[in-house]
């Protein structure tokens, strides 16, 4: 009704799970990869929780994309079964015939027999199981001890059906139940769904009007963010009512933006209430979003790709619409009182080209490039460094430059956002460097050797255990501990960068580490998904420097002529 009056080509706030309109979140990227990190666990019970428009049937939609070929997919939309039900409800998801030659109706014995035979012929042939149960809080008790009993079937490696139950809250208080407590002991991976932030809802909201067409100023203007956040409480399907109906209002009035006084009669009228600012809401903080640190984001890397293999996706013969992943828009400015300090970055720009034919992550042993000097070469030369001979971490430190090891993988990949060099096996088992220079959801640009390309992060799992090094830059006078009361050139740095983070005006040379000092650096620790202890360490360095210096480099987080190498 309101699409024209506003010059959209969509309506943006529609309930319809339309994949066009598919905003994930870093809580819902982390909910993702504890899903497939659940799938590639070995077996047993995954968990996912959240109220209700949270996003759960988001996160299962990405989750079905992202299935390899080699996985039977069950999918079980209405729980409210009995043993006998939800037993044939299987059997017809998987294609299982239960029925017993005499023609007499398929006992429990007859379901459970009939797919096991299924599932040892699954694995006999290199196929995975995997069973999708929604709605699962209405699950009784019965029916959720038939399922652990299913999930008995195993070999020494793992069992071979893998249950995700995807429900309300009340799931979780059903599994803590004394007589569910077998099935409790086998969830290998949970997840509570909360809901979006403050800076998410802006940035939700944005983005549902970039894609229904908006070509003029948003009709949702920034300044109205706290009190979406505030009446949506940040549940995703909320602020569609919510803003779907504001919008109506103010084409009812003939206004092209919605004003406070139009949001707060769409609240009344859609949820019956108004809510109003807490204390909470009204102190004053920092704001850590211009800098796009996606804490949550970490896990997503790490553990959503430990899947094998990457094939077409099982979720389109399922005729689930396959959702398109847009980046986020940009988060709201801060207020003049505390300018946001919003820094470009100047990314390591290396040319995605395509791959020769014949190479392949997966290719045969012993034709993989496996000159580690190079490849930090190529990483010094990103930080504007020519890397003479020798350990390239000591030559570096003349530069005051320094290498910073992990086997965390994708998860601080992510969270640090540098290039780095990563340790790789080949078939063979046999070691070789690849140069990380961008990083999106999907894919991963490296360079091995002289030739840089594109390869999805799921076939990069089979030969990345996670381990990297990266550099970053020390400041001067740096000390590897710092005491309370100490003074210097570091520490003079460190609340130079705090008070620039800030938008406070420079501080006075020589200030000592004290109390006040420390606070301010938990709570950028705290914004930067850091163990907030106040020290001043690697990582907290390294993410200092990252919100202050452009000139540092970064991992592209946009990859053209996107090419998976192809696969033999």
């Amino acid at each position: 009704m309101y699409t024209q009056f506003f010059k959209l080509t969509h309506s943006p706030f529609s309930i319809a799970p339309d994949p066009r309109f598919l905003f994930m979140s870093e809580r819902h990227r982390e909910a993702l990869a504890h899903l497939l990190y659940g799938v590639a666990g070995g077996g047993g019970f995954v968990l996912l929780t959240g109220e209700i428009g949270a996003g759960k049937t988001t996160v299962c939609r990405c989750f079905l994309e992202q299935i390899p070929e080699n996985c039977n997919v069950g999918y079980i939309f209405n729980p409210k079964l009995t043993v006998n039900e939800l037993l044939k409800s299987i059997c017809d998801e998987f294609r299982v015939d239960y029925h017993p030659q005499s023609g007499d109706p398929a006992s429990i014995k007859g379901y459970v027999d009939a797919l096991n035979a299924f599932l040892l012929q699954a694995h006999a042939n290199r196929r995975h199981n995997v069973l999708i149960i929604d709605e699962a809080q209405s699950l009784s008790a019965e029916v959720l001890e038939q399922l652990r009993l299913l999930t008995n079937l195993e070999t020494n490696e793992r069992k071979l059906l893998q249950i995700i139950l995807i429900g309300q809250p009340e799931l979780r208080t059903l599994l803590e139940k004394p007589e569910l407590r077998q099935l409790a002991q086998r969830v290998i991976a949970r997840y509570h769904l909360d809901s979006l932030s403050r800076a998410e809802t802006a940035r939700y909201v944005q983005h549902r009007l970039a894609v229904a067409g908006i070509a003029a100023a948003s009709p949702l203007p920034a300044s109205l963010t706290k009190s979406i956040h505030l009446h949506t409480q940040g549940v995703p399907r909320r602020i569609n009512l919510l803003c779907d109906r504001a919008l109506l209002g103010a084409y009812a009035e003939g206004k092209a933006t919605v004003n406070r006084r139009i949001l707060d009669k769409a609240a009344r009228e859609v949820f019956g209430s108004s809510k109003t600012a807490s204390s909470d809401d009204r102190r004053q903080r920092w704001n850590y979003a211009a800098l796009g640190i996606v804490g949550g984001a970490a896990l997503a890397g790490a553990a959503a790709f430990a899947l094998i293999g990457q094939q077409p996706s099982q979720a389109s013969k399922r005729n689930v619409p396959a959702p398109t992943v847009a980046a986020p828009l940009a988060p709201p400015q801060k207020p003049a009182s505390a300018p946001a300090i919003v820094a470009k970055p100047v990314v390591a720009v290396v040319a995605a080209v395509a791959p020769p034919p014949n190479f392949d992550l997966d290719q045969a042993p012993g034709t993989v490039p496996t000159d580690a000097q190079s490849t930090y070469r190529k990483l010094a030369k990103l930080w504007g460094q020519t890397l003479a001979d020798g350990d390239p971490c000591q030559v570096l430190q003349t530069a005051s430059l320094r290498c910073f090891s992990s086997n965390k993988g994708f998860a601080e990949l992510r969270q640090l956002d540098r290039p780095a060099v990563l340790n790789l096996r080949d078939p063979a088992n046999q070691p070789y460097t690849a140069l990380l220079t961008g990083l999106t959801d999907t894919q991963a640009l490296l360079t091995i050797g002289d030739t840089s390309y594109t390869v999805n992060l799921i076939a990069l799992a089979h030969h990345f255990q996670g381990d990297f090094v990266t550099l970053w830059k020390v400041p001067a006078g740096f000390r590897e501990k710092v005491h309370r009361g100490d003074r210097g050139e570091d520490i003079d740095w460190i609340a130079a960068q705090l008070a620039k983070l800030n938008g406070a005006p420079p501080p006075a040379a020589n200030q000592p580490f004290e109390l006040a000092m420390i606070r301010q650096i938990r709570e950028f620790q705290s914004a930067q998904g850091l163990q907030p202890d106040g020290l001043i360490g690697p990582k907290t360095l390294m993410q200092l420097n990252r919100a202050t210096d452009p000139s540092e480099p970064r991992l592209q987080r946009t990859l053209v002529a996107a090419t998976e190498p192809p696969r033999k």
